[in-house]
């Protein structure tokens, strides 16, 4: 495995800033990251916070539980117990629970949250545990409900389990039947081709299937058999248990409601002050709550000294509100703009890592979390990469092919047709051209002097000159297609190299699921991803197998 580094710009210009120009977006987040003193300052300040966040030992004793069902690893027992002593911070980050893990990023995230873990404990001196925070309450089940892999025919193959309810429930309520297990995990094996990991691999997943009764459950078991070894700690953002220890963060929300999206608001002025756009909705009168009523995880907006939803489901005084969290925690839910003061109410969290969308609309936050007496944890870019395979890197360099081509659309397309050309030994193009040229030239000065001899015969003959011209492009067209087709093994490499690195004409990353590679190379493919050696600034690195 080689490792070389590729820039691949993320689109998004506050992530771009946040390691390239930090004090031109410094008042939008609290700390440089690249700046070491920024890290043990952070620290001083989460020593001197303990009483901001929840108990630490009934945190544990809640993800304890849950580990011992999902992660019951030894090295996450161990990060616990030095989770629950003073003093010890966590490194964070999260994603929905998608279906068999859903694309390679979250397995990328899960890495660089340990990596970002081991490196911060070795340069600060002091422990520091890797957080995985699931994001089961969200509700999108199309988001989760799917994964792709490319097929031995080249195609995209999408995976999908569906659900018979249109109800917005969150992920992690949404019951999976086994039966839909078994269609998925059944769609899956005959997308991988056999390996001498495949049967082993398969049984595998069965049995997590059978112990999972919601894409959440499955996606924990997975994420601990991989990275529990590790010590990474599982948490359920949608864990009812977990929800009672947030009544009191839950109540500030509420009470300073109106202050909370004021400072929103005035972020999202900022970012568009500085020629960006907002990438979370902060929209008027927003709550920036769910509440979940009858199954359904429903919005909340301010009306008329009312918290209800759009649809007038639901209506309550804020009075009302605050007594229904105290009875009914499980009903309440945070959007993507009060999860970060509930993560930092919860942890005591050194760094978050995060994708380059994510740390977009992380720079609304700031505001919000000086207004809640809180300090906006050290933002990680997330690490990035792109996995060649050895056959696909040797058609690279066969057809002259870089990364840098394939990542430009419009350059692999001319590397693509420039190569057919090449094939060309008859020169097709040059050749009609100078055909019609010739016809043209003869015919048209006949075509004239019919004219003068009767009107009719000079639109006839036009008419007949273009249906010959038609002709002549047909077989041009027919004559290509043969030309494709005596190179059709050449243009299907470049349609596997194409498809493989850069699907849908987005980065690998975000497509494609880590199955086909466990099921090519191990379970070791894993640990092998474990010894790259971390990069704090989240580059994309490109991976040659």
């Amino acid at each position: 495995m080689n490792v070389a580094h590729k820039p691949l710009i993320s689109g998004q210009p506050l992530a771009e800033a946040l390691i390239r120009d930090f004090p031109s977006v410094g008042h939008l987040y609290e700390s440089n990251p690249l700046d070491k003193g920024e890290w043990s300052k952070r620290c001083m300040w989460l020593d001197s916070s303990e009483h901001l966040r929840v108990q630490r030992a009934a945190l544990v004793s809640r993800l304890r539980e849950y580990n011992l069902v999902h992660n019951p690893n030894e090295a996450v027992m161990e990060s616990l117990n030095k989770l629950e002593q003073p003093g010890t911070t966590v490194i964070v980050g999260g994603q929905q629970s998608g279906l068999f893990s859903g694309p390679l990023l979250v397995i990328y995230k899960a890495v660089s949250i340990i990596k970002a873990a081991e490196h911060t404990s070795t340069v600060l001196g002091r422990p520091v545990v890797p957080v995985f925070w699931i994001a089961g309450e969200d509700h999108d089940w199309d988001e989760v409900n799917h994964t792709y892999l490319l097929s031995s025919d080249m195609q995209i193959s999408r995976i999908r389990v569906l659900k018979e309810e249109e109800k917005r429930s969150p992920v992690s309520m949404t019951d999976v039947n086994q039966e839909d297990w078994k269609t998925a995990i059944d769609e899956l094996e005959c997308l991988l081709p056999d390996s001498e990991f495949k049967i082993g691999l398969m049984e595998h997943l069965r049995q997590i299937a059978a112990d999972s009764s919601t894409l959440s459950e499955g996606f924990a078991k997975l994420m601990g058999t991989w990275f529990g070894k590790y010590g990474l700690v599982l948490l359920d953002s949608a864990d009812p248990y977990l929800r009672k220890l947030e009544v009191p963060v839950f109540q500030t929300i509420i009470n300073r409601n109106d202050e909370l999206e004021a400072a929103y608001k005035t972020a999202a002025e900022d970012i568009v002050r500085l020629g960006g756009t907002p990438q979370a909705d902060v929209a008027d009168g927003g709550a920036n709550l769910f509440y979940i009523h009858e199954g359904e995880r429903l919005l909340l907006f301010k009306r008329d000294g009312h918290f209800a939803d759009r649809k007038g489901k639901i209506s309550f005084t804020k009075e009302e509100l605050l007594s229904e969290l105290t009875s009914h925690p499980e009903r309440f839910s945070n959007n993507v703009l009060t999860r970060p003061l509930m993560q930092d109410s919860l942890l005591p969290v050194l760094g978050s890592v995060l994708g380059a969308g994510e740390i977009a609309y992380w720079g609304l936050t700031r505001r919000a979390f000086d207004l809640l007496g809180l300090k906006m944890p050290i933002l990680l870019p997330r690490m990035s990469f792109t996995v060649v395979e050895g056959t696909l890197q040797k058609q690279m360099e066969k057809y002259k092919l870089t990364w840098e081509d394939v990542k430009d659309r419009d350059i692999f397309r001319n590397k693509r047709e420039s190569w057919l050309v090449a094939q060309d030994k008859v020169q097709l193009d040059s050749r009609f051209d100078e055909i019609k040229s010739t016809f043209g030239g003869l015919y048209e000065p006949l075509i004239d002097e019919l004219g003068g001899i009767q009107n009719g015969l000079l639109k006839l003959g036009n008419a007949n000159k273009d249906k010959i011209l038609d002709q002549i492009e047909y077989l041009r067209g027919r004559a290509k297609d043969a030309l494709e087709k005596a190179n059709e093994v050449g243009l299907r490499h470049f349609e596997r190299i194409e498809l493989s690195l850069f699907p849908q004409h987005k980065p690998q990353e975000r497509v494609y699921n880590v199955f086909y590679y466990l099921n090519r190379y191990g379970m070791e493919w894993i640990d092998d991803l474990m010894e790259i050696p971390y990069d704090i600034e989240g580059n994309h690195r490109v991976i040659y197998l």
